[in-house]
């Protein structure tokens, strides 16, 4: 439901930067636009030649040129026309047939590969990104033309292919002959969209944008954990605190979560690597998880009773001063960003993407901060809705700090279930629950004439403990699986899918090549972490669906687990553009990539089928 709506509300987007004309609805990928070829003229000069298509152009000074085996002189260009360009002012640009004349010297019988950069856009108004290309050329053979084989091939698909023709990851090598497209028309990432919009230029259609795109993210499991920690800082300040203090101290909280987003965001775009990615490790998260254990104590009132006096001083100092410390307030949400929430959504991922190819970091950290704002503008209303639950008197005090006590305990197992053994998490889980049904008096019993409220919570509490008891059998008896713990006990699988078994490890780029060269059929390649959410939400309910397990048995499936995020994790997920997972890419029998098929951030079941569907069928085309 929420890939739905944020891929409507980047159609929605796209369509108010700006009409496109009716006689051409659909952009060209960039290998039709901008049509490059080269030709041997002598054994010391090579003409380079654009083939413009009408209603695109090239910038003159964004032309460069590099060989191996040989050294080139300066270019002649011929002289093109000014445009008032509304990204680069007044600019040189040139349109039709384009020959480029390159003086270059090289050894006789010496085979030049030649690296021609470029950049152009479409009156319509998108721009693409710097691209490069390259040919291979034989100097002893001069008339031969060679042409380029394209970014991306295709002649149709619509709007999202087009834009999504804009990102493709790498040049193709030269051939003798343009080759023929193979179009496959179906509607592809919603990061490539995002990356389009991005180039757009409309710096108000970006912001609202990106700030829709984080309230809709808000309502992920990858911001779920962050609920509980904001409402224990409120909660944690104690009764007295007003309305705006409230107010205050969660926009500091959200404003340190959206200027991480956007400065992690610029620095992964430049390095290709995610921040918060490289903090998943148990050092991190376990020391995170017990800051919030200890925070969870402190609300229950525990450091008076079990630590000694001095470190009891030392804990209430630290928890004052972060409580009522803006700056402190503002680290929190820095951290929370970084450690709890770091799974890539379309919205991220087209940011990043954008900023990687454009290298335009103001715009993309512009566009992460006004998303960062967009996912806290919940957790707002979610603190100043925390303040409203302080009774200024009375027994019901304790009672509010021990239930965002539990919430924080439990957020420290979350954060820290990616790097505890599942036996573990679930012995976790269920003492959480059993405790918790103890607080709420499950196995006393009621009072004669107990109210209305006190029945509601022993109910809940009889609920807790029986949740508790059912992962105790089911780790007894063999389960993993958090939300079905007794699964095994009919019959069911332990912590595993179905789809799961037939996943085949890959963790380097060299392995990823061998499989897919070995393969005669289509190729599904799951870049997964253990510390991502959405990862384990497209295993549960999108793999172990019935109709997408069946399309994927007709598949090699490969499994990319950069949990460890080492060298040659970070290599794989560069070789493709990805900032992290998920991320889940199709091949069909060729070894190549049907770029148009990518999947980035969680996808329901039946869309997700009928994208196999498409691939399947792109992949026995003759």
């Amino acid at each position: 439901m929420i890939r739905r709506l944020l891929g409507w509300l980047a159609i929605a987007a796209l369509m108010a930067a700006g009409p496109l004309p009716a006689a051409e609805p659909d952009l060209l990928p960039i290998e039709q636009a901008f049509r490059l070829s080269a030709q041997v003229i002598d054994a010391n000069t090579v003409e380079v030649r654009f083939d413009i298509a009408d209603g695109y152009y090239l910038y003159r000074e964004k032309f460069a040129f590099r060989a191996e085996q040989a050294a080139l002189g300066a270019p002649d260009i011929p002289p093109g026309k000014m445009k008032k360009d509304e990204i680069f002012g007044d600019v040189e640009v040139h349109r039709g047939r384009l020959p480029i004349l390159l003086p270059l010297t090289t050894t006789p019988g010496t085979p030049v590969s030649l690296t021609v950069s470029s950049q152009g856009c479409a009156d319509a108004g998108i721009c693409y990104p710097p691209t490069e290309q390259t040919l291979e050329l034989d100097p002893d053979q001069p008339g031969t033309r060679v042409y380029v084989a394209g970014l991306g091939a295709g002649d149709g698909g619509g709007l999202f292919d087009r834009l999504r023709s804009l990102s493709s990851p790498d040049s193709e090598p030269a051939t003798a002959e343009p080759p023929a497209a193979s179009a496959v028309p179906e509607p592809g990432d919603e990061s490539s969209v995002v990356a389009g919009l991005l180039r757009g230029g409309n710096l108000w259609l970006i912001v609202i944008s990106f700030f829709g795109f984080g309230l809709l993210l808000s309502f992920t499991p990858c911001v779920l954990p962050m609920v509980p920690i904001l409402s224990g800082i409120i909660v944690g300040h104690g009764a007295g605190i007003t309305r705006g203090r409230a107010l205050l101290l969660s926009g500091a909280y959200v404003l340190g979560m959206a200027v991480t987003y956007a400065l992690a965001g610029v620095l992964a775009g430049r390095s290709g690597t995610l921040l918060s990615v490289a903090l998943q490790n148990a050092w991190v998260l376990g020391g995170f998880a017990l800051v919030f254990v200890l925070l969870a104590l402190s609300m229950f009132g525990f450091y008076e009773l079990q630590l000694p006096a001095a470190m009891q001083s030392r804990l209430s100092d630290t928890a004052n001063r972060q409580r009522g410390s803006l700056a402190g307030i503002v680290l929190m949400g820095a951290l929370s960003a970084l450690i709890v929430g770091p799974c890539v959504a379309a919205p991220l991922a087209g940011a990043l993407l954008y900023i990687a190819r454009d290298g335009d970091a103001v715009m993309g950290g512009l566009a992460l901060f006004a998303m960062g704002l967009g996912m806290g503008a919940p957790l707002i209303a979610v603190g100043v809705a925390s303040r409203s639950l302080l009774p200024h008197t009375g027994p019901w005090m304790e009672g509010v700090k021990r239930f965002f006590g539990v919430l924080l305990l439990a957020t420290a197992i979350w954060i820290a279930s990616p790097v505890l053994p599942a036996l573990l998490t679930m012995l976790a889980w269920a003492a959480l629950l059993i405790a918790s049904s103890i607080y709420l008096h499950a196995l006393d019993p009621l009072p004669a004439h107990a109210g209305g409220w006190h029945r509601l919570w022993k109910g809940v509490g009889v609920i807790a403990l029986l949740a508790g008891a059912s992962l105790l059998v089911g780790a007894a008896a063999g389960s993993r699986d958090v939300l079905q713990p007794l699964a095994v006990l009919r019959g069911g699988t332990a912590g595993a899918t179905p789809a799961s078994h037939a996943f085949e490890p890959v963790s380097s780029v060299a392995e990823l090549d061998a499989r897919l060269a070995g393969s005669s059929g289509p190729v599904m390649l799951d870049f997964y972490a253990d510390w991502c959410v959405s990862c384990k939400e497209m295993e549960r309910f999108t793999f172990a669906d019935p109709a997408v397990s069946a399309r994927m048995a007709g598949m090699t499936l490969l499994k990319a687990d950069v949990t460890a995020n080492n060298a040659d994790h970070q290599a794989l997920l560069k070789r493709f553009g990805l900032f992290g997972p998920p991320g889940i890419l199709f091949f069909g029998p060729d070894g190549r990539e049907i770029s148009s098929a990518r999947v980035v951030g969680f996808m329901p079941a039946q869309p997700f089928a009928a994208g196999l569907d498409r691939v399947i069928a792109a992949s026995t085309r003759p």
